[in-house]
């Protein structure tokens, strides 16, 4: 599917994720000292193999970005209840997102004629 056809709110979600994960990985990239250290970084990467591959219309992308932000939820929790609700919304803005006509046509690679 050409650039023109994909969809503002991909093209948004996929920017979010691709600094969401750049962002995380830089940050938390002292935490390879502890023993979680690697599987944060792993999770960052995800997030941004998800907005990469959002960007090229791959249809596997938005699920990983969908169970990206479903292990944040799973995690949440376990902690404070006002964060699995934030968690919560974000996951359902972001399956609304994904899951839309035009976004199923973008992942699909449906021409428009």
């Amino acid at each position: 599917m050409k650039f023109s056809n994909r969809p503002i709110s991909i093209l948004i979600l996929a920017c979010v994720y691709l600094a969401v994960g750049s962002i995380g990985f830089v940050f938390h990239i002292r935490d390879l000292r502890h023993p979680d250290g690697f599987s944060i970084e792993l999770t960052e990467l995800l997030a941004v193999i998800a907005g990469v591959f959002m960007l090229r219309g791959r249809n596997w992308a938005r699920w990983l970005a969908l169970a990206w932000m479903a292990f944040h939820v799973a995690l949440s929790a376990f902690g404070v209840l006002r964060e699995l609700a934030v968690h919560s919304l974000i996951f359902v803005a972001i399956a609304w997102i994904l899951f839309r006509p035009d976004a199923t046509r973008y992942f699909r690679g449906a021409q428009v004629v």
